[in-house]
This record gives C-alpha cells, sequence and structure tokens, in this order.
C-alpha cells in the first residue's frame, strides 16, 4: 500500500525533468497522477514511462485556453484535486542588450502568466487541506548574467506563492514554492551550445557549497514534502540547490 494512495495529482510540466521525477515518486507511492507537456512524443514517453495510472495531457501553459480545456479535464478525471505542482516553465539565456520584446513575452507567458491562471482555473477543483507548489528558482534571489528576463520571471512566481497563499487560506488551501538550484535534468544540454552547457556545468558544480549538481529525485522529495506533508507552512520558498543561495 502506497503513501498517497487515494491521492489524485495535477503536474503541469510534468512530462519531463523535475516534473516527471516528481510524477514517477508519487505514482510509485499509489497516486493518480495527471502530467502536462507541450510535446505530444515526449509526453508519450513519460506515460509509458509512469505506468497506466498516469493520465497524460497536451497542453500549453501560455495559452488560456489550454488552461480551461485543462480544468475541464481535470473535472472529468478526478472532481477533486489532494495537490497541485504548477511546474511548467522555460529558460532564457540572452544578455539584457539582445533580450527581445517576443523573448520577454513568451518567457512571462509560460513562467508566470500560465502558472497565475492555472491555479485560479483549478482552485475550485482543490481539495480543503491540499497543497499547490510553484516551482521558482534560485535566480529569483541571485544576479547571473545573461539571465534577467528569467530572473524576473520567476521572482514575480515566488511572490505570487505568498500572495495566493494568503488569499486561498479561507479554503484551506497551502500555497508553497520550491526553488531548484543547479540539478541535473539535462536542461542545459538541450537549450545551448554542448560547449557552452558544459561550461555552466562545470562552473555551477564549482561554486556549490556541495560541490555537485543535486539529482530530480532530490527536488520531487522536496516538492512532495510541501504539498503534503508541510501541512504547518503556507507562503513558504524551500531552496533545494545544496546551500548555494544560503551560504
Amino acid at each position: 500500500m502506497g503513501k498517497y494512495d487515494g491521492k489524485n495529482v495535477v503536474i503541469t510540466g510534468g512530462s519531463s525533468g523535475l516534473g516527471l521525477a516528481t510524477a514517477q515518486l508519487l505514482t510509485d507511492e499509489g497516486a493518480r497522477v495527471m502530467i502536462t507537456g507541450r510535446t505530444p512524443e515526449t509526453l508519450q514517453a513519460a506515460g509509458r514511462q509512469l505506468g497506466d495510472t498516469a493520465i497524460t495531457v497536451r497542453s500549453d501553459t501560455s495559452s488560456l485556453d489550454d488552461i480551461d480545456a485543462l480544468a475541464d479535464r481535470v473535472k472529468a478525471e478526478f472532481a477533486t484535486v489532494d495537490a497541485l505542482f504548477v511546474n511548467a516553465g522555460i529558460g532564457s539565456y540572452d544578455p539584457f542588450d539582445a533580450v527581445t520584446e517576443q523573448t520577454y513575452d513568451e518567457v512571462f507567458a509560460i513562467n508566470t502568466k500560465g502558472p497565475y491562471f492555472t491555479v485560479q482555473k483549478l482552485t475550485p477543483l482543490l481539495a480543503e487541506g491540499s497543497g499547490v507548489v510553484l516551482t521558482t528558482s534560485i535566480a529569483n534571489v541571485l544576479a547571473y548574467d545573461a539571465v534577467s528576463v528569467y530572473s524576473a520571471s520567476k521572482a514575480a512566481l515566488r511572490s505570487m506563492a505568498r500572495t495566493l497563499a494568503r488569499e486561498l487560506m479561507p479554503r484551506q488551501i497551502r500555497v508553497n514554492a520550491v526553488s531548484p538550484g543547479p540539478i541535473d535534468v539535462g536542461k542545459l544540454e538541450k537549450e545551448l551550445p554542448a560547449e557552452r552547457a558544459a561550461k555552466l556545468k562545470a562552473e555551477f558544480a564549482a561554486s556549490n557549497p556541495m560541490k555537485r549538481f543535486g539529482r530530480a529525485d532530490e527536488f520531487a522529495r522536496a516538492a512532495v514534502f510541501m504539498a503534503f506533508d508541510a501541512t504547518f507552512t503556507t507562503g513558504a520558498e524551500l531552496a533545494v540547490d545544496g546551500g548555494h543561495s544560503q551560504l
């Protein structure tokens, strides 16, 4: 018998990386999990990995129509939700003087606007005592070159964890954030040229107090703790970064 038997969970951006690791932990412990993603092939692969109890939904978090459709699907499949992980997001690695309006709008649409309306549309389905977890980033408190737009989008999300926690408190819904630091999910290799990705990874590992990258399962355990076990915690942000933002 799993720890999360009978629990219904939604994870946006759950088809790869941190979201998939969180979905794996929960399905292994008996939860029914619905994951979203934008790429059909990636979703199908995630569904095969997670097994029959997982539900995959093609959904673009920057589209309000897709968010409305997701809410309808969640209602049809689950009726009520015990945990919502708002994890979908993208990176942006452009120097300040090279940022375009298109880049700015895309990053904020996916990293900030989408999460805001995802929580808004799914709140009516959240059970009393449920937990919402937003994936932020240590970039919201540390200054790095060439991530000004990304950092700002995640800082807005951190603020949202506080304000939504306050507004949803009367419904006994907790809202918290988990702030990952350098966690090796292959994202840098996908988004950057190989040489630049390798250089950044070496720099991140060397500058981290633990002198290593984190693992996706380490993030997943922290996120699930905030959703289910941190019952007297709301509006908070838990750093999962090897101490990088704290020491």
